[in-house]
């Protein structure tokens, strides 16, 4: 598979959750070529303002492989992770984080997020991390138009 495939499987990921009636985001994480967790945002679901699609995805992971220690995966997300979730991907030990959707895009669909973007932040932290703009722009950025389309506005 491909990066493109990759986040493809996000991309698809993030377009379930807008069917189940969640914010259009997405996660998959993969290790030694294999996909080792795909997720979405689960913050109304459940209730828990943690359960962006990328720390569903780290959850996951991490449970599949029994380790928190990430190390050797990347992560391809559909939007630049916020503060928190980049924060759980460097703890994770994630090498890799390619992402689609900026946090402009994001904040044009009526979310409100900090901004601070997520490579300085990773640089400013002094973290090892790779944080960089992904395949599939396009069709990341498109899950906030379904989203609205599908009358959905933003409560965060």
């Amino acid at each position: 598979m491909t990066n493109e495939d990759y986040m493809m499987l996000a991309v698809n990921k993030a377009r379930q959750g807008i069917e189940a009636g969640q914010t259009p985001f997405g996660a998959s994480i993969i290790k030694n070529g294999e996909v080792i967790a795909c997720s979405h945002n689960r913050v109304w679901k459940e209730t828990d303002p943690t359960a962006h699609a990328e720390i569903n995805a780290i959850r996951e992971a991490a449970k599949k492989i029994q380790s928190i220690d990430l190390g050797g995966s990347v992560m391809f997300t559909t939007c630049e992770p916020c503060p928190m979730c980049l924060t759980a991907i460097h703890w994770s030990k994630i090498e890799v984080v390619y992402y689609g959707a900026t946090i402009a895009d994001a904040e044009s669909a009526g979310f409100q997020e900090l901004r601070m973007p997520a490579k300085e932040l990773a640089q400013k932290g002094g973290s090892l991390l790779k944080v960089e703009r992904g395949p599939c722009i396009q069709e990341c950025v498109a899950l906030f138009r379904k989203w609205k389309d599908a009358g959905k506005n933003s409560s965060y």
